[in-house]
């Protein structure tokens, strides 16, 4: 029988790769059918390394890609890195996010009582990082008309967080920018999704799923009462990254635990 999630011999970028969502969406992706190999990216190159020498030891083909996408250049750079190692890169997942790979203390303050310098830190890695990274792989999957544009994006950019409002406003952008890119790449067989995530249990949020009275009450608002696992996430990546999705674009999912629902 066709494994409906074979890959199809495709290369896969994944940003943000070296821990958490992004680590486990880079093992998902090696370890499908017909990979064609996981350039694992990472601001912090040991983080990256790690991931790749996991899917080395369970037979996959990977190589780790040091880089920070908020800084265009820097990303020409490490995409042309990927590209040399494993091909033209047919299946790109944006999952880089957060604070950026180096956070400043200014960014908890409330957006009105800092400036650009401080929103740039978060809109660069959320925003500009995913901007700068399609950018980078259209060329090549128009050429070869075909290809996946995946981003991860949080609850935040749907339904707005209090005290998160640069950050949400970041999500929002990408998720609009992918709903574009689905318009217009259409024609070449491109899709471009999202995927939403809400508390998702990661080293970023480990302190607070350990803390069991915090859990219990914002397990309150979800549906499923459980944080997320990578793997939750991981398994809608891989499936948005197949061609058991070819006939999908310019959607975003859910993978929540019904914290907020589809609209």
């Amino acid at each position: 029988m066709t494994d409906i999630l074979d890959l199809s011999n495709r290369a896969a970028l994944v940003t943000g790769g070296g821990q958490g969502v992004g680590r486990q969406i880079a093992l998902h992706l090696a370890g499908a059918t017909n990979s064609g190999g996981v350039a694992v990216n990472d601001f912090r190159l040991e983080r990256a390394q790690a991931v790749v020498d996991e899917i080395k030891k369970a037979g996959g083909k990977a190589v780790a890609i040091q880089g920070d996408v908020s800084d265009p250049a820097d990303v020409k750079r490490f995409v042309g890195e990927a590209r040399a190692a494993l091909g033209p890169i047919g299946i790109l997942v944006n999952n880089a996010g957060n604070a950026g790979a180096e956070p400043h203390p200014d960014q908890r303050k409330p957006y009105w009582q800092t400036g650009p310098e401080i929103w740039n830190k978060t809109l660069g890695v959320n925003l500009y990082g995913v901007i700068n990274c399609t950018g980078a792989v259209i060329p090549d999957m128009i050429e070869a008309r075909g290809g996946r544009l995946i981003t991860i994006m949080s609850d935040a950019g749907r339904w707005g967080d209090a005290g998160s409002e640069i950050y949400a406003g970041a999500k929002a952008g990408a998720a609009g920018f992918m709903r574009s890119n689905a318009r217009t790449l259409g024609r070449y067989n491109i899709t471009a999704n999202c995927i939403v995530i809400a508390l998702t249990h990661t080293p970023a949020t480990a302190t607070w799923i350990e803390d069991k009275e915090r859990l219990a009450k914002t397990m309150e608002r979800y549906v499923i009462r459980r944080p997320g696992q990578p793997t939750d996430v991981a398994n809608m990546a891989l499936f948005l990254a197949s061609d058991a999705s070819s006939w999908i674009t310019g959607q975003t999912y859910p993978v929540n635990g019904g914290f907020t629902f589809a609209l």
